[in-house]
């Protein structure tokens, strides 16, 4: 069943009855198509010593390892999903996904890992390496910088053994089972697929 308005302006409340019942059921679906996106990484070098895919999980791996908790295990899973969509922009888009659902200071280290990262090769691109010193007052600067320097930057690694990306599927699913930061969050309180 489908609503039967040709403008939005034209739609009542039992149109948003249904249309949110097909929303939480996409919603839900959410983490399935995060994973499902992740295996594009897979056989994505780039030129890298390692595919993009085994990257995110070895930056996972790092971290987990590190005892870091589930929601900053994510993050360092999926820092890089960008590749695909946002390939000047990736950790735009990685900090887009993620938004919702994770702390604002795990966000703004996703969302600024690629300047920070920058600082190991951006002076070989005839970029500014200390470009991140822009951000040196800020409270998450320290915070990014120990994601690159700890987990992200040691992430390359070709003589590791593969990683499986079911590994980590539970704590994908639990991040993303609920939105902490969405406009739409008291829309899906208490509802139910």
């Amino acid at each position: 069943m489908r609503a039967s308005f040709n403008k939005m302006s034209d739609s009542n409340a039992d149109d948003w009855q249904l249309i949110m019942q097909e929303q939480l059921a996409f919603v839900a679906g959410l983490p399935d198509r995060i994973l499902a996106h992740m295996e594009l990484l897979n056989d994505d070098y780039g030129g890298f010593p390692v595919d993009r895919l085994q990257h995110s999980l070895q930056t996972a791996e790092l971290a987990a390892e590190a005892g870091e908790d589930d929601e900053y295990v994510v993050c360092a899973l999926l820092h890089d999903i960008g590749d695909t969509l946002g390939s000047t922009n990736h950790p735009d888009v990685a900090a887009a996904i993620l938004q919702p659902f994770i702390s604002p200071e795990n966000h703004w280290m996703i969302k600024h890992h690629g300047i920070f990262q920058g600082y190991n090769f951006f002076h070989y691109l005839g970029l500014d390496r200390d470009m991140r010193d822009q951000f040196a007052d800020d409270p998450n600067y320290q915070r990014t910088q120990r994601f690159v320097d700890k987990y992200d930057d040691l992430a390359f690694d070709a003589s590791k053994p593969k990683l499986a990306l079911s590994l980590f599927e539970d704590q994908v699913r639990k991040v993303f089972a609920e939105p902490k930061h969405s406009i739409y969050k008291d829309a899906f309180e208490g509802q139910t697929v």
